[in-house]
């Protein structure tokens, strides 16, 4: 489990899908934290993040946690990899922009070639345009937290039925 921001509504979540698991069957790392040993050692990853503040996404210089980590996917083989994506949005205020982190995401880890799973359907949202969407599914899990908060538990239950069979 790798997720970024630490604290706040991202790392809450990631604590929500750790009790789904078993302890020793999953590390939760934050990009603060990151220790590329267990990350070429586990071949399936879960990866998070919000789309607000998309500055964070976009800012290149070396600073950027999220720049560090693209950058150390290039030391790692995707290979044998299976990755899936969670991301937060707001799908009131930012509409034009509801997880859009999850199309940098799929960028990212698609010119990588890891096997990408964990599709999520838009019905049951409320949005104009996401970069987080092809062909009516969301590239990973989209939740908010701001609006839809009393969904997410039910969301996290399916998505990881449909996650879990895809890692296999």
């Amino acid at each position: 489990m790798i997720y970024w921001p630490e604290g706040g509504n991202v790392e809450t979540v990631a604590d929500k899908f750790i009790g789904h698991f078993a302890a020793k069957e999953i590390v939760k790392m934050s990009l603060g934290k990151l220790d590329i040993k267990i990350l070429q050692e586990c071949n399936h990853w879960i990866v998070g993040g919000s789309t607000v503040g998309s500055h964070v996404w976009e800012d290149a210089n070396d600073s950027n946690k999220w720049n560090e980590f693209f950058h150390l996917l290039d030391k790692i083989d995707f290979s044998k990899k299976t990755v899936a994506f969670y991301g937060l949005g707001d799908q009131i205020l930012y509409p034009n922009h509801f997880v859009d982190g999850l199309g940098i995401l799929q960028e990212e880890f698609e010119k990588r070639k890891a096997k990408i799973v964990g599709r999520w359907p838009v019905k049951g949202y409320e949005f104009y345009d996401s970069n987080g969407v092809k062909e009516g599914m969301f590239f990973g899990l989209a939740l908010d937290q701001d609006h839809q908060e009393e969904l997410t538990d039910t969301r996290i239950n399916e998505w990881i039925e449909i996650v879990g069979t895809e890692f296999r």
